[in-house]
C-alpha cells in the first residue's frame, strides 16, 4: 500500500493500516511530514471541533458529506489522538487544541506512532506520475519507480503552496478518469481598490461582514474586521471570503457592507452620537468622534459620509445620520483575493459523485482511495477541516485494512 502525501491525512491513515498489520510506504515531497499541521492555529493545532455538523462543510454533494461524517464524530478523533499519546483540551467555540498548544507535539506524535506500528516513511519523495496497471499502480518519482496494489493519494490542495500544496494530486487523479469541481481559495484575505482602506490599514475592530454579489445579500458574519494596505482581513472576512472567492471566480461584482459598530442598533447609535454634543464646543468633528473610534476610521468615517460640519457645534440630526448611516454600512468593493499562497484551504476537488463515502474508494479505478482535501469538501474555520482530514482518513483506513 503507498500513500501519496504526507500530511494529515496521510499520517492518519498510515497509522490506522499499520496497525491493521498492513505494510504501508508514505512517499512526502516535503524535507518532512506534516508542515501543513506546524503552522496551523497559530502554531497551536485547532485539531478539530467539538459541534462537528454537516451544515460546518461545504461542497456539491451534502450527502456525501452527511455520509462520511455519520458515526465519525469529536469522541472518534478524540479517541485516535488519546491512542497516539496526545491530550486534548477546549477552547473557544469548541475548538479542541493539543493540551500542549503546540502543533509541533501533534506532529511529532503522529510521526512517531507511524514509524512504531512499521509505516515506511520516505520523504523528499515527489511523484510526478501515476498509472494504473492491470493489478496495481506504478509510480514515477523523483528516487525512482515504485509498485504498489493499493494507492491512496492525500495529495491536498493548492493552499499554500510554499508548504507544498500543489495540483500534483488532481492532476493523478483526473489522467485516470476523475473529475474535477472548479478550485478557489477558502479561509482567506480580501483585496480592495479603494484607497480609503490604505488609510486605515493595521486598524483592527469587533465588526460584522456583509457580502452582496451583484446587489443581492449572500451571507454575514461576525467578529474582527482588520483593514490592511491590500484590503482586508479578519476572522469575519475569513469566514465569509469562501463565498466571495466562489463568486468572483463566477466574475460576480462583491462588496462588503461593513458595521464597525454591531452591537449598537441604529437608534441607539445615533442617541449616543447626539447626546455627546456640545453646542457650545469648537472641538473638531475628527477629534469628537475619536470619543468612540479609532483615529484612522474617524477620518474616515467623516470622509464617506460627506458630511459638511467642521466643528462639533455645527452637529445636528441630519449629519448625525449620515454618520451612523456609514458606521454600520461602510461599503467595501473587493477586486480579488490573495490567492492560494494565503489560502488556508481550497474549495473543490475530486467530485464526490466518483467516491464511495463509506470507504473513500474511487468507483472508476479500482484500488483507488482518496481522502482529505484533495476532495471536494471544505469546512468552515474552527477545526473542521482538520477533522474531514482525520475522518475521511479513517474511513480510508478501515476500507484498505478489511480487504484481503
Amino acid at each position: 500500500m503507498i500513500i501519496i502525501g504526507g500530511g494529515a491525512a496521510g499520517l492518519c491513515a498510515a497509522i490506522l493500516i499499520g496497525r491493521a498489520g498492513k505494510k504501508v510506504t508514505l512517499l512526502e515531497q516535503n524535507k518532512s511530514v506534516g508542515k501543513k499541521i506546524l503552522v496551523s492555529g497559530n502554531g497551536k493545532c485547532n485539531i478539530t471541533n467539538k459541534h462537528i455538523g454537516t451544515e460546518r462543510f461545504h461542497g456539491n454533494e451534502p450527502a456525501f458529506i452527511h455520509a462520511v461524517l455519520k458515526g465519525y464524530d469529536f469522541q472518534t478523533v478524540s479517541d485516535f489522538f488519546h491512542s497516539i499519546g496526545l491530550e486534548l483540551v477546549e477552547g473557544k467555540e469548541g475548538k479542541i487544541f493539543p493540551m500542549s498548544f503546540q502543533a509541533a507535539s501533534v506532529v511529532d506524535l503522529l510521526e512517531f506512532e507511524a514509524k512504531r506500528v512499521g509505516v515506511e516513511i520516505v520523504c523528499e519523495c515527489k511523484v510526478t506520475r501515476v498509472t494504473k496497471k492491470e493489478t496495481g499502480f506504478s509510480l514515477e518519482t523523483i528516487q525512482g519507480e515504485k509498485q504498489t496494489d493499493k494507492l491512496l493519494i492525500t495529495a491536498g490542495s493548492p493552499a499554500a503552496p510554499q508548504l507544498g500544496g500543489s495540483d500534483s494530486g488532481y492532476l493523478f487523479a483526473t489522467t485516470m478518469g476523475h473529475s474535477l469541481i472548479p478550485r478557489h481559495p477558502a479561509l482567506v484575505q480580501l483585496c480592495s481598490e479603494e484607497s480609503w482602506v490604505k488609510q486605515c490599514a493595521g486598524v483592527k475592530v469587533e465588526g460584522s461582514a456583509t457580502l452582496y454579489a451583484n446587489g443581492e445579500e449572500v451571507t454575514r458574519r461576525e467578529g474582527d474586521l482588520l483593514f490592511t494596505n491590500y484590503g482586508i482581513s479578519g476572522l469575519a472576512v475569513l469566514d465569509l471570503s469562501r463565498e466571495v472567492s466562489t463568486r468572483l471566480g463566477a466574475f460576480d461584482y462583491c462588496e462588503l457592507s461593513l458595521d464597525l459598530i454591531p452591537k449598537y442598533s441604529k437608534e441607539k447609535l445615533t442617541n449616543l452620537l447626539m447626546n455627546r454634543i456640545d453646542k457650545e464646543s469648537p472641538k473638531p468633528v475628527q477629534l469628537w468622534l475619536q470619543g468612540i473610534l479609532h483615529k484612522k476610521l474617524a477620518k474616515m468615517i467623516i470622509e464617506q459620509s460627506r458630511i459638511k460640519s467642521r466643528v462639533e457645534r455645527e452637529l445636528n440630526r441630519k449629519e448625525i445620520n449620515k454618520l451612523v448611516h456609514t458606521l454600520k454600512n461602510l461599503k467595501l468593493s473587493i477586486s480579488d483575493t490573495k490567492g492560494f499562497k494565503h489560502a488556508e484551504v481550497a474549495t473543490g476537488g475530486i467530485d464526490t459523485r466518483e467516491i464511495v463515502p463509506e470507504t473513500m474508494a474511487s468507483k472508476i479505478v479500482p484500488d483507488l482511495y482518496f481522502a482529505g482535501e484533495i476532495i471536494d469538501v471544505d469546512g468552515d474555520r474552527g477545526g473542521f477541516n482538520f477533522h474531514f482530514a482525520w475522518v475521511s482518513a479513517m474511513r480510508a483506513a478501515k476500507a484498505v485494512s478489511s480487504e484481503q
